[in-house]
């Protein structure tokens, strides 16, 4: 029995299949998934050929420490913002080695919303050693914790495949 559902599992199943027989590698940097990204990608067998590390940085004292993201971003433009979540993903990419990044930066809920950023705001970016960048800004809605973070991985997992087809 797997811990995500079916349509989550399918598409880490391909994900890993891909990436063994390219020889590609990946990180994560994850915030408001917490890690659900690299479980999903590590629920499958044979993924540790693959998967390489996945940074948890939930405070933004993390996001510096440990992928390198500039206070002056957070300060300016705040933990969840385009800049942070390129920040990250250029930090996962550049101090794990891997040939992929996939990082999320959002408001899972059921607080911690306001008008400029309500739950459900999420960032996204994902970056490539081949100079693939890509960025996308969510707005689930108020779909309860749970469900902002699992649409949220659904959307990184399609993401990583994006930037994967750049790559050799």
């Amino acid at each position: 029995m797997s811990l995500f559902a079916a349509e989550i599992e399918t598409v880490a199943k391909a994900i890993i299949e891909d990436f063994t027989r390219r020889g590609l590698t990946i990180a994560t940097a994850e915030s408001c998934t917490g890690g659900l990204i690299a479980g999903a990608l590590t629920e499958i067998s044979g993924s540790s050929a693959v998967v390489l590390c996945g940074y948890v940085t939930y405070s933004n004292q993390a996001k510096m420490d440990m992928l390198g993201v500039p206070a002056l971003t957070l300060e300016t433009h705040g933990a969840v913002s385009r800049q942070t979540a390129l920040a990250m993903a250029q930090g996962a990419l550049y101090r794990s080695g891997a040939e992929i990044s996939i990082a999320v930066t959002g408001i899972a809920g059921p607080g911690g919303g306001s008008a400029e950023k309500p739950v459900g705001l999420v960032h996204l970016a994902a970056m490539s050693r081949k100079g693939s960048t890509l960025h996308r800004q969510m707005r689930y809605g108020d779909l309860g914790r749970e469900g902002v973070r699992l649409a949220t991985l659904e959307t990184a997992l399609e993401m990583v495949k994006q930037a994967a087809q750049d790559a050799p």
